[in-house]
């Protein structure tokens, strides 16, 4: 079978090359980290075990045709709720369909390989926008390297590993200028708009964030190639007739969203608050954590190619400096307010505030491909950028961010690519060179993947991946069910706050950014449990509410030993069942008078 002609041109061995640096650096830093599925150690941190798991598992049963609803509905959590909103917001990217082809009981080792496709193809992606910008015959792995680079940074591997929805956006921002790129020059219509749908679909969030990056890039390529006014403005009317029809074709999916969110629980308001910026130099280097400064790790080789770029003479002034001026004023807008609520579509959110980190990143790695595309940089070009990254790197020492690793693996990392980018220029060497700057890449962004995997479990809640606990659970549950006649809840001691999609049944559980605020006031008027602000519903162990609401069957769990705050619980797993009302009553034809 003769292999794909993209797969053997340069651009394609390029994004090739790039998936799977990426995806060997993330399995070496979770190895490393003894994480699952390479240790003992769960990554189901914070909401991935919480919600987004139980959600994946509910589209597993979807797809094999288990699940108690549908699309629409979801008969499963909080007594029936909508599930469109769900869909579009946890499930609507097409790299979930993913989780079909591994077993049920495997559901954490399915999010996790739909995680690194994910993360990989983020990686290619960027690596052919890079060439797509300027070719740089010859130096493909270079854009390779960078397109790595870009996937490995910091957001991706500290932030948006656990949450996969918004590795959609990694993807999205790379195609989006990509589309951008073909309404510039009045080609391919069609499928750039489809990539908008794609994107707008598969994760509507980042996607916006996505949408105002490419903007920026399209502005700039706009004001920095030769032509008229007129020819400026048409290619304007193009991008923003792709965008609109692009996000036109993704409404069936946006319109459930955004009604699901008006009628939600409300969350919690933050007012911003700007990181310091000693921090924000911080969070440039390899391993270091923090949840309120923006991830803006990327690797030596990014940093160092894009500090250089406005030394460097070989690339017109007016790229030099109008490029670096973007990734300045990006940098600028984060620690902004007005700017900050822009990013945000002008809602702080609930948790980190720096979420539109990708697309600064992204900008970095397109001013780092310039630096190196028109040809090599030299001495003086290196010198310039190495200082002002030394520069950078004395701000942070003040961070209380900095750890025992991060100045090594930077003076280690800019040595490596240092001496990679001057053999790479003599000519010689060049596979030494590559090596030298793969490895800098590979082993910063491993170390910052094991770092961020430990820190993690150590200042966020987590979740035990499914196990001897879940399979008892699930096996109860399955031998009680009797669906439609009456539901089966799975229980009050609770492994997450969406048992009933994890281990099945039809309870009051939910947890979800739609829950809707009638279902949470109806819940806490009754007495039920709740966390995340209220937006996290627990069972309603109760006879009379069990009545009520058709509950012919609990099951009762022990406690949770994954927690531990958790006694010792030796009771075993048991049901009870009661007479319920019942679910569906129907009236006999002809005796209903109006």
């Amino acid at each position: 079978m003769r292999t794909p002609s993209i797969i053997r041109s340069p651009r394609g061995r390029g994004a090739a090359l790039a998936a799977l640096l990426t995806v060997a650096t993330v399995c070496a830093g979770d190895a490393v980290a003894r994480s699952y599925p390479f240790g003992p150690h769960t990554r189901s941190v914070n909401d991935l075990g919480n919600q987004f798991v139980p959600f994946h598992t509910r589209l597993w049963d979807l797809l094999h045709g288990q699940a108690d609803g549908g699309l629409l509905l979801n008969w499963q959590s909080g007594f029936g709720s909508s599930f469109l909103p769900d869909f579009g917001t946890y499930l609507s990217s097409p790299f979930a369909l993913l989780v079909g082809v591994f077993p049920r009981d495997r559901i954490d080792l399915a999010v996790y390989a739909v995680t690194l496709v994910k993360t990989g193809v983020a990686a290619a992606a960027m690596t052919w926008l890079l060439t797509a910008l300027r070719r740089g015959r010859g130096r493909e792995w270079a854009a390779a390297v960078l397109g790595a680079s870009y996937a490995l940074c910091g957001w991706s591997v500290v932030e948006a590993a656990y949450n996969p929805m918004w590795l959609d956006g990694l993807i999205a921002f790379p195609l989006l200028c990509l589309a951008g790129e073909w309404a510039r020059t009045g080609r391919r219509p069609v499928l750039g708009t489809l990539l908008v749908t794609l994107a707008w679909v598969s994760n509507f969030y980042t996607a916006y964030m996505a949408t105002l990056g490419a903007a920026l890039v399209l502005v700039v390529r706009l004001l920095l190639e030769d032509g008229t006014s007129r020819e400026r403005v048409r290619s304007l009317v193009r991008a923003v007739r792709t965008v609109l029809i692009g996000i036109g074709l993704a409404a069936p999916v946006l319109v459930p969203v955004f009604l699901g969110t008006r009628h939600a629980y409300p969350g919690w308001n933050r007012a911003f608050a700007p990181a310091a910026w000693p921090d924000v130099a911080a969070r440039l280097l390899p391993a270091t954590y923090s949840f309120f400064s923006p991830a803006l790790f990327l690797g030596t080789g990014a940093l160092l190619l894009a500090c250089a770029l406005a030394f460097h003479r070989a690339v017109p002034r007016t790229e030099r400096f109008v490029w670096a001026g973007l990734v300045a004023a990006v940098a600028l807008s984060l620690q902004w307010g007005p700017t900050h609520l822009l990013w945000h579509a002008f809602a702080t959110p609930n948790g980190s505030p720096f979420r539109q980190t990708f697309v600064l990143s992204g900008l970095v790695v397109i001013a780092a491909w310039f630096s190196v595309a028109t040809a090599w940089p030299d001495r003086r070009t290196l010198l310039g950028g190495a200082g002002v990254l030394v520069l950078i790197a004395a701000g942070a020492a003040s961070s209380a961010l900095i750890t025992g690793w991060t100045y090594p693996l930077f003076a280690a990392g800019l040595l490596a690519v240092t001496g990679a980018l001057v053999l790479a220029r003599s000519g010689r060497f060049a596979v030494l060179a590559a090596l030298l700057l793969i490895g800098a890449q590979a082993g910063q962004a491993a170390a910052t993947t094991a770092y961020a995997d430990r820190q993690r479990l150590n200042r966020l809640d987590d979740y035990a991946p499914w196990g001897e606990r879940q399979t008892l659970q699930a096996a109860a549950v399955a031998g009680a069910d009797g669906w439609p006649r009456y539901r089966t809840d799975p229980g009050l001691e609770q492994s997450t706050a969406n048992d009933p999609l994890l281990v099945g049944g039809q309870g009051g559980a939910y947890y979800s950014s739609h829950t809707p605020d009638v279902l949470t006031r109806t819940f806490l008027a009754l007495g039920a449990g709740w966390t995340s602000n209220g937006r996290a519903l627990h069972s309603l162990d109760n006879p009379v509410t069990d009545a009520v609401f058709s509950v012919g069957a609990r099951v009762r769990m022990p406690r949770d030993p994954h927690q531990g705050w958790n006694r010792p619980d030796g009771r075993p797993v048991t049901v009870t069942r009661q007479d319920a009302l019942p679910l569906v009553t129907l009236r006999p034809a002809g005796r209903f008078q109006p």
